[in-house]
């Protein structure tokens, strides 16, 4: 028997080779191209991102939706809602760098959203500081009186909360007698809308039903924000008195001034009202207004 050891065919050698350059190219091709898949270390998308802000401002967590945001901004630098939701953000943790940081940044990209996070902010600022006011406002025909509604029972009778609502705006409507009024509120139980309900009550106290006008589709404050707004300028009203609970008229303000009503006045009923008549809105209590805000915007 030969002792020779055998290296290998050439024929196997040449396989080899060549197996070799297929997977070098392939490889190579792939990382030019972008095909090659993603390291599992890599940043979630966007949307996730932009996803995990929202929860995280809902939860009261404004540190944690800004660096969420950051970090989103850092591959996408001009996303316009995502600078406009890092400003609220940061303006609800006390992070006013950051704050001025996303407004500059949102002034190059959108400036008609910068203002209009600019009025968001500045209403918020605003309401915090203002206790609810119980006395009704002296207005004229340009000026709508707007009563906020409140989730009927399931067999569509109004809850005490909303009879009480429309006790203060029939006083309000009363001292304003040119103006007119919206009832809005959908979420419809029995058949039955906020607004319908509210209207029936309203005509069955001797207000002419021409005076009133129903917004019944809104199933949140956001919605009687936005839809008001736009049944106001069917109707020519320039402005609006808000009547609701003192501790809902201050967020249904921010919704109504970013949605782009002017509020002249806002009229509360006395439930709870002395438990909300505090001299700084704490911030934690402020946190449903920059929710609702953020929404209003479209963020």
């Amino acid at each position: 028997m030969s002792r020779t050891t055998r290296r290998g065919s050439p024929t196997i050698s040449l396989i080899r080779r060549l197996t070799f350059l297929l997977a070098t190219t392939v490889v190579v091709t792939l990382i030019a191209t972008g095909v090659a898949a993603a390291p599992a270390s890599a940043a979630p998308p966007s949307a996730a991102l932009y996803a995990t802000a929202k929860r995280a401002l809902a939860a009261g967590n404004g540190p944690a939706a800004t660096a969420a945001l950051g970090t989103l901004l850092a591959t996408d630098p001009t996303n316009a809602k995502a600078l406009a939701l890092r400003a609220v953000s940061a303006d609800f943790g006390y992070d006013f760098v950051t704050k001025t940081d996303s407004l500059n940044r949102l002034t190059t990209v959108d400036s008609a959203l910068r203002g209009r996070v600019d009025r968001m902010l500045n209403t918020v600022a605003d309401v915090a500081l203002r206790p609810p006011n119980p006395f009704p406002a002296v207005v004229g025909p340009g000026t709508a009186i707007v009563i906020l509604g409140y989730g009927l029972l399931p067999n569509g009778a109004m809850r005490p909360e909303l009879v009480g609502r429309l006790e203060a705006g029939l006083v309000q409507a009363l001292m304003a007698p040119a103006s007119p009024i919206i009832v809005t509120g959908g979420n419809p139980h029995n058949g039955i809308t906020e607004a319908a309900a509210m209207k029936a009550w309203l005509a069955g106290h001797l207000v002419p039903t021409g005076r009133i006008h129903a917004e019944s589709k809104a199933p949140s404050t956001v919605g009687n924000a936005i839809d008001s707004t736009a049944l106001m300028r069917t109707i020519g009203a320039s402005n609006a008195v808000l009547v609701s609970d003192p501790d809902h008229v201050r967020r249904a303000t921010v919704d109504f001034i970013t949605a782009g009503t002017a509020v002249v006045g806002a009229m509360s009923t006395l439930n709870g009202y002395f438990q909300q008549v505090l001299p700084v809105l704490p911030k934690s209590e402020q946190r449903s207004m920059y929710v609702d805000g953020a929404s209003v915007l479209g963020l």
